[in-house]
């Protein structure tokens, strides 16, 4: 009788367990549910850490990959390859080239690994709402969990990258048709013309992957829109170029750049190196007439101005450059006109009260920056 009345009390105290643990299910479903959206985003978190330092060590080779390029391109600084850099074809590029591609696939294989670990965060959150329904339908009292903020890192456009494999293609095949019995002037205008289109795309890759801060690229926009303004005027005065001088490097002014390479047997690629600069430079001289004249007469007064105020220490030639684009940027920047990177009506004012000013003192000074520049 007592062994009955034990084992009752046995069976009852099982039941009443199995009926408790039953009762905890919902509760239990739901902190394993809150934990792993915990865990999720502790992974998210991980994989854009991660994506973060993958992009800055992308950005730091294409930066190098850019310099090594910029040997053979002269987007950045004007240099000139010699004899041997020809015939080797840009061998030093091969070891930049492979870095920055293995950088880049491991930017791009971080970047899976953060939509990746979007998607599962978002699943865990989904499933974790459904069981938050289920136990607030049921009456049981349910803190609703805070969905967090997800951001992952942009790619670049896909036309950027397939713009640097076309002209890497482009380069690789100039460099395989380049031997002993090419003419050497032929051979380093091809290369030449290979190494700015794979640049400039490479320029343009490296903004759009987010390697420019906000500053930095509204610096080289001002830049580039200044450079292409003045090469607009140059195609327009050859009869080139009918569009609007606007400093936009578009269709139009690609087509007009490609009507002067095809017009001088260059490789027409609508980018501008050394052999499409000097044949524009040609045209421009063969004209003869007031308006090239006064161009290069233009140039070469806002040389010798920028040099007066210690602006500028380069030739005074007549020849539009880079460096004097830059030197014009810094100039109106302390003068306190909009730097345009153009001599405009705006500089030529502030120009000319500047030498007044300077010729009062009976002294060349530089300009004083105004209170509101």
């Amino acid at each position: 009788m007592r062994t009955s009345t034990g084992l009752r009390a046995l069976v009852v105290a099982a039941v009443a367990a199995l009926v408790a643990a039953c009762g905890q299910d919902t509760p239990s479903a739901l902190e394993r549910a809150r934990a792993d959206v915990s865990a999720k985003e502790r992974a998210l978190q991980d994989a854009e850490a991660a994506s973060q330092e993958a992009n800055a060590t992308f950005c730091a080779s294409a930066a190098g990959y850019v310099d090594a390029l910029d040997r053979y391109g002269d987007l950045l600084v004007s240099t000139a390859p010699t004899v041997g850099d020809v015939a080797t074809a840009g061998d030093d590029l091969r070891q930049p080239r492979a870095d920055v591609a293995d950088d880049a696939d491991a930017a791009q294989d971080a970047h899976a690994a953060v939509l990746d670990a979007q998607a599962a965060l978002a699943q865990a959150q989904a499933a974790l709402t459904e069981l938050e329904a289920s136990a607030t339908a049921s009456g049981a009292p349910v803190e609703p969990a805070e969905p967090p903020e997800v951001t992952a890192t942009p790619l670049a456009p896909a036309d950027a990258v397939e713009r640097v494999r076309q002209a890497d293609a482009e380069l690789t095949a100039v460099q395989q048709q380049i031997d002993d019995d090419t003419p050497l002037r032929e051979a380093s205008e091809r290369f030449n013309a290979a190494a700015v289109a794979l640049e400039a795309a490479w320029l343009q890759l490296y903004a759009a992957t987010g390697c420019l801060t906000d500053a930095e690229q509204a610096a080289a926009h001002d830049v580039v829109a200044a450079r292409t303004s003045t090469l607009q005027e140059s195609l327009s005065a050859t009869g080139h170029y009918t569009g609007t001088i606007d400093g936009i490097y578009g269709p139009a002014t690609v087509a007009a750049v490609e009507s002067l390479q095809s017009a001088h047997g260059l490789p027409v690629t609508g980018t501008v190196d050394r052999a499409t600069d000097a044949a524009l430079r040609s045209e421009l001289a063969a004209q003869g007439d007031a308006a090239a004249s006064s161009a290069v007469a233009s140039t070469a007064a806002l040389q010798q101005t920028l040099h007066l105020f210690g602006y500028w220490d380069g030739p005074v030639d007549g020849q539009w450059s880079d460096a004097l684009t830059q030197a014009l940027v810094t100039f109106q920047t302390d003068l306190g006109v909009p730097a345009t990177g153009a001599v405009d009506a705006a500089t030529v004012a502030a120009v000319q009260a500047a030498v007044a000013a300077s010729l009062a003192a009976n002294t060349p000074s530089a300009p004083e920056v105004s209170a509101t520049s």
